[in-house]
């Protein structure tokens, strides 16, 4: 892959100078590889260079200035965006080449990596951490309560409490329930008393008219004895 910079050699403009030599002077420094294709003295590069520069980065005229950089076909940019890719140390991405090994692009491009990579697995530990801590407290629930009241002595003593009145309250349903059949067989017997005194009551009484009869019997007649 070669690095072409389109330029003028014979321009007229102290700017237009100044821009090519920045780029070709940072070229060198970097030691990049580039070829320099002259635009003043030849037609073919000057046809090429305005054909092949995108038409939204060529200016109103429609006429491209130098210095216009490639990187063989591929349009790379003017030197308003080389300045950018300078200052931003992305001189190697802004060319298309890969920064080698010890350069800043590449401690940068390299710790970019790594602070992605961290985050993500960071983001993958909280996950993992999150799912166990939920299967630990519904595997532990019983547990942990547990714990809580043993922290907590008031805790723990409501508890039991509440455990002791639910007994209590348990036998005394079922000594209700036992007195019911006690209490009717009570009043049964109660009952057939009442009858029977009744019945005796009734006895007695009888007995008595009968010897009201017969005591009225003897005084009206009391003669017929005799016979």
């Amino acid at each position: 892959m070669v690095i072409k910079v389109f330029l003028a050699s014979l321009s007229g403009s102290t700017a237009i100078k100044k821009k090519q030599q920045d780029v070709v002077g940072f070229l060198e420094a970097l030691k990049i590889d580039y070829a320099q294709l002259d635009i003043a003295s030849n037609e073919d590069n000057r046809r090429w260079m305005r054909e092949n520069v995108p038409g939204e980065k060529k200016p109103t005229n429609g006429i491209p200035l130098p210095p216009q950089i490639f990187n063989e076909e591929m349009y790379c940019g003017d030197y308003e965006t080389f300045f950018e890719a300078k200052e931003d140390n992305t001189v190697y991405e802004f060319l298309g080449l890969t920064p080698p090994p010890g350069s800043k692009e590449a401690q940068q491009a390299e710790n970019t990596q790594k602070l992605h990579n961290g985050s993500g697995t960071e983001e993958h530990l909280d996950d993992d951490t999150t799912k166990k801590e939920i299967v630990e407290a519904e595997q532990n629930g019983d547990a942990h309560i547990a714990e809580l009241e043993e922290d907590d002595p008031d805790k723990k003593a409501e508890t039991d409490a509440q455990d002791d009145i639910a007994e209590e309250e348990e036998p005394a349903e079922d000594d209700e329930e036992s007195r019911k059949p006690a209490e009717e067989e009570e009043q049964e017997e109660g009952e057939e008393d009442r009858v029977k005194d009744n019945h005796l009551v009734s006895e007695e009484e009888e007995e008595e008219l009968r010897e009201l009869e017969v005591d009225s019997f003897m005084f009206f007649f009391p003669f017929s004895l005799s016979f």
